[in-house]
């Protein structure tokens, strides 16, 4: 079966992007972002396209691009558009092979009036990965988010956790999340498809990525 997983993270701009151009370059996945706000900036799809050399028939085109960077229901307010879950999930169903979606912000993002990110991701019904920073602070977004996702009986498949290693933040979000961590992505200099397949190889558990 092939290996399909929805990239979430504790905070916007925690890595999740990066940790999904990874994927996508060590799984030859194709990726996906459904919602995506702040285009005027460029979009992740352009920014996975580049970093992890895809070709553009690896991606699915965003269901919904705003051009404004703040929150997907208020850009969608701005737009006068209504973010639709089931339009999203039934653009999910002609898509096969191993893929890479991508949230728009974190867990508890709204997408609507009444909708979060969280209920787009029990739609979908991937397994979740988590990414959460390394730095200070990060314990407490870790556990909030896995609370969340739990709450909602979501299957987290476990944590990437980005930036420095932290050995004491890393033992905490396995105790008190009761999860494994099954990749670390280091600071980086230079992020390119060779440097990004070589990060799984060396810091990432494999199994955990196959179905």
């Amino acid at each position: 079966m092939p290996s399909r997983f929805f990239v979430t993270g504790t905070d916007t701009g925690v890595g999740k992007t990066v940790v999904s151009a990874l994927l996508c370059a060590a799984l030859d996945a194709t990726y996906w972002k459904p919602i995506q706000t702040g285009s005027r900036e460029g979009t992740d799809r352009r920014t996975v396209i580049e970093v992890a050399a895809l070709d553009r028939h690896q991606t699915v085109p965003e269901t919904y691009c705003f051009s404004p960077p703040v929150s997907p229901h208020l850009a969608a307010r701005r737009a006068k558009v209504s973010i639709s879950i089931s339009k999203i999930a039934s653009a999910l169903q002609p898509i096969s092979g191993n893929l890479i979606v991508e949230g728009a912000g974190g867990v508890l993002v709204p997408i609507s009036d009444s909708r979060l990110m969280i209920d787009l991701m029990g739609a979908l019904r991937l397994p979740i990965l988590l990414v959460a920073r390394t730095s200070l602070g990060t314990i407490n977004h870790a556990l909030l988010s896995l609370a969340a996702l739990r709450a909602q009986a979501l299957e987290v498949r476990g944590v990437i956790l980005v930036g420095k290693p932290d050995r004491e933040n890393r033992r905490a979000i396995v105790r008190y999340g009761r999860v494994r961590i099954i990749g670390t992505v280091p600071q980086l200099d230079q992020i390119n498809r060779p440097v990004l397949r070589e990060v799984f190889r060396k810091h990432f558990q494999r199994r955990f990525f196959l179905s």
